[in-house]
């Protein structure tokens, strides 16, 4: 029987290692702060996806 897992080349995730490394997460950084952190993570990779896409053809910024 075959299940989904995440993947990172040689190594697969589990729903014990994934809780383990949240736990590890919420002793680093507390409880209160982690939802700021999972926020501005996700505006950054919301930027970085924003920069990588390609300027609209009809954007004219030479005053026409």
């Amino acid at each position: 029987m075959h299940t989904l897992t995440p993947s990172l080349g040689l190594f697969t995730f589990g729903f014990g290692e994934m809780l383990l490394v949240f736990g590890v997460l919420v002793l680093l950084f507390g409880a209160k702060k982690l939802p700021g952190l999972a926020r501005g993570l996700g505006e950054g990779i919301r930027n970085f996806k924003g920069e990588l896409k390609p300027p609209p053809e009809n954007d004219r910024t030479d005053g026409e």
